[in-house]
């Protein structure tokens, strides 16, 4: 009878142990095995080689959705559903979705890197003052590339989209800041304008101009088509145009900025407010912006280093534009109630004739 209780006892004491590991293994922290880092990012934004690395040395998963604009990415978490953790939105975007409540402020004691991140950059960072809910992840620009096998003679400019001699061989980007930006920009204007003619006369621009000559309006295949040779002009990322063409064909390729600048962004890492993997979110913040680590992504992409100083004496890949072409661009910022006034503009565009 004493060996059989003994025996429960001892069953007993294992079941508990085997508890208390269970219960104390999930409270443990974000950096455990099984653990995941749901991302929510644009499309061709963080290498595949940076992430598994991540993972390697964090011992977790990265789960890593995408969106095209910010605007999708916005409809989405308003809409509820999606439990990210970290998200990249550009600047007017942090500003509304601080605003909205939607984001955790960031524990710089966290982000041993931060001190890496251009001055210049933060500098910009007017929509988040003191960076209190983000971190700058990359500055940069749409453009505009070009096959130049197939338009031989081109003026680096936004009037290349009023050629009618290149009707149905055109793709703009279904992004109502960026394509609404590029009109105010060439005619002169801020691209964060709220008067009201001047928005009237870039949707005119757009609309009567351009867009005859669009095959149409695309934020997520625009690359894909330009590579494919459906296009030969295509407004877009860089980082995108050159992901999907063959690395045979780059020399092909000419990606520049307009000379007449147009909307500039600065995206970056944000920690949303439902997050459940906090920590594991600041780590990816602070492995990101690791001299060797940010050389790496910008080298992926043949970007310039802008918001990571030390890098930019790390990268070894070439450039697809420079951070000079990008002195006259502006910045989107949150244009507020105003945003209605681009809203209807673009409605019109979409609907329109």
């Amino acid at each position: 009878m004493k060996n059989v209780l003994r025996a429960v006892k001892f069953n007993l004491a294992a079941l508990l142990l085997i508890a208390v590991t269970v219960f104390f293994g999930a409270c443990s922290g974000n950096t455990q095995a099984g653990k995941k880092l749901f991302i929510f990012n644009w499309t061709y934004y963080t290498p595949d080689s940076v992430i598994q690395k991540f993972e390697k040395e964090y011992n977790v998963d990265v789960v890593y959705d995408s969106f095209a604009s910010n605007e999708e990415m916005f409809a989405k978490l308003k809409a509820g559903g999606a439990n990210y953790d970290l998200c990249f939105p550009s600047g007017d975007y942090v500003s509304i979705m601080i605003k909205e409540k939607m984001l955790q402020k960031i524990d710089h004691k966290a982000i041993k890197n931060f001190g890496n991140v251009a001055p210049e950059v933060l500098a910009k960072c007017d929509f988040d003052p003191g960076n209190e809910y983000s971190v700058p992840y990359y500055m940069g620009a749409a453009g505009v590339a070009v096959n130049k096998t197939k338009v031989a003679h081109y003026d680096q400019s936004w009037s290349i989209f009023s050629r009618k001699d290149l009707a149905g061989k055109m793709i703009m980007l279904d992004d109502m800041r960026e394509v609404m930006g590029d009109a105010l920009a060439f005619q002169g204007h801020s691209v964060n304008s709220v008067n009201d003619a001047e928005i009237a006369q870039a949707k005119t621009l757009v609309n009567d101009v351009w867009k005859p000559n669009l095959l149409k309006f695309d934020a997520e295949a625009f690359a894909k088509n330009f590579a494919a040779g459906e296009v030969w002009v295509a407004q877009g990322y860089a980082e995108s145009i050159f992901a999907e063409v063959d690395k045979s064909k780059w020399g092909d390729v000419d990606f520049f900025i307009p000379k007449e600048g147009g909307p500039s962004y600065i995206d970056s890492m944000v920690v949303l407010k439902n997050s459940k993997n906090r920590d594991l979110a600041l780590k990816f913040i602070d492995f990101i912006h690791r001299p060797e680590i940010y050389a790496e992504f910008c080298d992926a992409f043949g970007f310039p280093a802008t918001a990571n100083t030390p890098a930019r004496a790390l990268k070894t890949g070439p450039e697809y534009y420079t951070a000079a072409s990008l002195a006259p661009c502006e910045l989107k910022k949150d244009v507020g109630a105003d945003l209605e006034k681009y809203n209807a503009a673009w409605q019109e565009i979409k609907v329109g004739k």
